[in-house]
């Protein structure tokens, strides 16, 4: 029988460096676990906007936007998990953590959105009057 524990998994990222305090690597895989939800979040929100997009006098506006809420998402997903392998090994290595590369195009891509939904308002009322 073997004593070896089993190899965590990425490699890339356990397998440098020592054992970092519990607390900063649990800190890491919160604030990694926030950005999937807030991926999470965002194609939720593009799924609803594609479901409320044939009530609009401008579906196209709206389906424009649902998929640009869905591509963030998965982008912002993805982006998360290499974050939280930056951060992980650079735990590990006892380096300065690298900066949050995601949060300026969250930021960013928000702002977009949130233009966009602002036309779209806008084109709504004036049609209606």
């Amino acid at each position: 029988m073997s004593t070896n524990p089993p190899q965590r998994r990425p490699l890339a990222v356990y397998s440098v460096g020592e054992e970092p305090d519990i607390r900063f690597s649990l800190a890491n895989e919160r604030t990694a676990l926030a950005w999937v939800r807030t991926a999470l979040a965002l194609i939720a929100g593009g799924i609803t906007l594609t479901t409320v997009a044939g009530l609009t006098t401008s579906p196209l506006i709206v389906h424009l936007l649902s998929i640009i809420a869905c591509v963030a998402g998965g982008v912002l997903a993805v982006v998360a998990l290499f974050s939280w392998q930056r951060n992980e090994r650079a735990l590990r290595l006892k380096e300065p953590l690298p900066p949050p590369l995601p949060l300026p195009w969250l930021v960013t891509g928000i702002a977009i959105a949130a233009v966009g939904l602002i036309v779209f308002a806008v084109i709504s009322i004036v049609n209606q009057l």
